[in-house]
């Protein structure tokens, strides 16, 4: 069992900017990645890396505006949120994946462990 907790949220106007980061502990995992949740609790794919094959992927929504990273020795992810637009806004949430593959999988049901959202919201 992985356990995980997100961090680093806030309020910023459209164009800010915005760090998230999530720590892990218990069970490693192989990948990690980062969901938006809405009002109607739909979650939506927003970037994913593995640990240790230097994969990465984005939506294509937050490409060239958000960039993940990991330091694996601290056992930590982040989520660098620049150029924050209104539709950006929602709960964000720290995923953790088991499995393996040559693409980082999307869909919400591929993660085993979630942890508590932090709220992002960019106002017009």
């Amino acid at each position: 069992q992985a356990y995980l907790a997100a961090f680093g949220g806030g309020a910023v106007q459209t164009g800010g900017s915005l760090r998230l980061s999530c720590v892990a502990s218990g069970r490693s995992s192989d990948v990690m990645a980062w969901f938006r949740q809405d009002d109607g609790n739909e979650r939506t794919f927003i970037a994913g890396t593995t640990w240790n094959g230097g994969q990465i992927r984005y939506a294509d929504s937050v490409k060239g505006r958000f960039t993940i990273s990991r330091d694996n020795a601290k056992n930590m992810v982040y989520l660098q949120m620049n150029n924050l637009r209104p539709e950006d806004t929602g709960i964000y949430l720290c995923s953790a994946g088991f499995y393996n593959g040559i693409m980082i999988r999307t869909t919400e049901n591929a993660y085993d462990t979630w942890g508590q959202g932090t709220q992002v919201t960019v106002s017009s």
